[in-house]
């Protein structure tokens, strides 16, 4: 009898402190494969911009993951539900950060005004970032409050309607148009998975496509009224219109996926990365890494990201309600989605936008406030009883 009591206490134990390492060995893996292509696609640029500093870059993503490291252990170990309280004013903090950009607070690089500086800190915060984990939360508790409403007409459009205004402030005010589409995305497939009815989702496709298809028509007919991004779309359609200026960046990723072939050229090999693919670091470290470890390397970067949002599903499936589900939902979405639209763009696949790789681009407030997201899945994961499993 004391021994099947004794038993019975250890796995209670085992349920109540169920931790999912594989899906954090996945992602420290995907940060340590980051830190390493970031200081090979950056050290000659920054060993030119930083007198001598190779791994200037390197030093501050280095930072970066440790903060967020240190901010995913956190906010792992509290119980999840702790956060719902705070939905409201992630919203209003999310609006409220936005505009800020348009202060003496706010940072300009490469022609865009998207920063904004801490002060007294010397870093810089992206608002567009605090935003896509904002939305998440502010969704996942309105899914839970609407109930069976979300299922009504009136309840689908509001879900769809209140991102709007987040999304509207990060598209005008920043000029930053994939971020408006991620945050726009995360929101859309949230519903999508808490509404029963797909018709409204067939619909809401094929009038998305229809609107695609009127833009790159009026685009191709010579029609200026989508100015810059007209052209992207052109320099899309026929990179080679236009090879040093809007096609530049396109072609040279291109050459890097080419010359790359199978096997690559090895790390640190790349030729591109030598000042003639702008942004080898940023947005378009794929090409980088497919010149370098090839079509190989390329492939099973692909399949990290398989396997994470493959166990994110595992854990949403069995999420101890559904708070916690829609909360690892939005993650997975906004891992999904930026990953896919950041190989579309290397890939040419997609118009050229401006969109980091998820754990492996530089970037310190991406990365940050993505290990913070992990955290938040992992606290879900935490709560989950290994029989369930």
């Amino acid at each position: 009898m004391a021994r099947q009591r004794a038993e019975r206490r250890k796995k209670k134990t085992q349920a109540e402190y169920f931790f999912d390492y594989s899906l954090l060995l996945i992602v420290l893996f995907l940060l340590g494969f980051g830190l390493v292509m970031i200081y090979s696609a950056s050290s000659y640029t920054a060993a030119q911009m930083f007198k001598g500093d190779a791994a200037h870059y390197l030093k501050r993503q280095l930072t970066a993951v440790i903060l967020g490291l240190v901010a995913m252990i956190i906010v792992a170990n509290v119980p999840y539900h702790f956060w719902e309280r705070f939905a409201l004013f992630a919203y209003i903090v999310a609006a409220g950060l936005i505009p800020l950009v348009k202060t003496p607070l706010g940072v300009k690089s490469h022609g865009a005004t998207r920063w904004i500086e801490i002060p007294g800190t010397g870093f810089n915060i992206q608002p567009a970032e605090v935003a896509k984990l904002c939305m998440i939360l502010f969704l996942a508790v309105l899914v839970c409050r609407m109930g069976k409403g979300i299922r009504t007409t009136k309840g689908f459009i509001l879900m769809v309607l209140i991102p709007m205004p987040i999304v509207a402030e990060v598209y005008i005010l920043t000029k930053n148009l994939s971020s408006a589409i991620i945050i726009l995305g995360i929101s859309v497939l949230m519903v999508f998975v808490a509404s029963p009815d797909y018709k409204k989702f067939v619909i809401m496709g094929l009038l998305g496509v229809a609107l695609v298809a009127l833009v790159i028509y009026l685009v191709v007919s010579g029609s200026d009224i989508f100015a810059f991004r007209g052209n992207r779309i052109r320099s899309w359609l026929d990179p080679e219109s236009d090879p040093t200026d809007t096609g530049f960046q396109t072609l040279q990723g291109l050459y890097a996926i080419g010359s790359g072939g199978i096997w690559g050229k090895g790390l640190g090999q790349s030729m591109q990365k030598l000042s003639f693919l702008p942004e080898a670091q940023n947005d378009m470290i794929f090409s980088i890494i497919c010149e370098e470890l090839g079509l190989f390397g390329a492939v099973a970067i692909i399949v990290m990201f398989v396997m994470l949002l493959w166990r994110m599903m595992v854990i949403a499936n069995n999420a101890p309600d559904l708070f916690g589900a829609m909360l690892v939902v939005g993650v997975m979405g906004h891992i999904a989605i930026q990953a896919i639209l950041n190989i579309a763009v290397v890939t040419n696949s997609i118009p050229n936008t401006g969109i980091s790789l998820p754990f492996i681009s530089y970037g310190g407030s991406s990365v940050i406030f993505l290990l913070i997201e992990i955290g938040l899945v992992l606290s879900v994961a935490r709560r989950i009883q290994l029989k369930e499993l």
